[in-house]
């Protein structure tokens, strides 16, 4: 078995409705793949399977050579898994800096100073200092979605799940996210994106995998995908008539 993360033959179903359709996929360690498609396609279904949110109705996912569908995301979280969402999720009672160490204590055998220390250097990382005290549920939606990045990071991980992280950003902090992205990226994590931005996803990805209704309907690079006639017909077509 070849590849970092391994999906096999993976299918869901809610009742009736096959969100995903026995597919089959496997990224390299160090890949920023750029997941698309239209509303329903099994985009999101797909990062909550990997993710451990949802249980596969069959087939398998392999992380590093373990068997990991069906594990809880919290024990995804210590082999080096991260996960962003379309809502972002934060503990708006806790300040910055405390949502910050809460990802670090998921791991027992770091001390509460030295995961202090972890969280201010990634809270300067990403300009986010001057908030570290600040009640995470009064930052901006740009602001929480940077404070979600820094709490990945905090996991130190070798796969990150993005999930629309660009939704309502201001474009100037969007670059930033953009440039984070590539950081994380160049340090050899293995990253999977959803997003509607297309200008995100051809600028930022250098494979792009295309579903439709819970198939694959493309996987190869930006320039082969963007002139897809089937993805220009599923997704693309309203975006390139504009």
């Amino acid at each position: 078995m070849s590849g970092q993360l391994t999906i096999s033959r993976l299918r869901k179903q809610f009742g009736g409705l096959v969100a995903l359709n026995d597919i089959d996929l496997t990224f390299d360690e160090g890949e920023l793949v750029g997941l698309i498609g239209p509303n329903g396609s099994g985009k999101t279904t797909l990062l909550n399977i990997v993710g451990g949110y949802y249980a596969p109705s069959a087939g398998s996912v392999h992380f590093a050579g373990q068997r990991v569908d069906g594990l809880a995301p919290s024990r995804l979280a210590r082999l080096g898994v991260g996960r962003s969402f379309q809502v972002t999720k934060v503990f708006q009672r806790l300040s910055v800096l405390e949502n910050m160490q809460v990802s670090a204590l998921t791991d027992w055998k770091i001390s509460r100073s030295d995961a202090r220390e972890q969280a201010l250097q990634v809270l300067e990382s990403l300009n986010l200092t001057r908030l570290a005290h600040e009640r995470a549920g009064r930052l901006s939606g740009g602001q929480a979605k940077l404070l979600e990045f820094g709490r990945i990071m905090m996991l130190k991980p070798k796969l990150v799940l993005l999930d629309e992280p660009f939704g309502g950003v201001h474009p100037e902090l969007k670059r930033f996210m953009y440039d984070t992205i590539r950081t994380w990226n160049a340090g050899g994590v293995t990253i999977i994106l959803i997003s509607h931005d297309m200008g995100s996803i051809f600028g930022l990805c250098r494979r792009v995998v295309t579903l439709s209704y819970g198939d694959i309907i493309a996987d190869g690079d930006p320039e082969t995908v963007r002139s897809d006639p089937a993805v220009l017909e599923a997704y693309l077509g309203d975006h390139h008539a504009a």
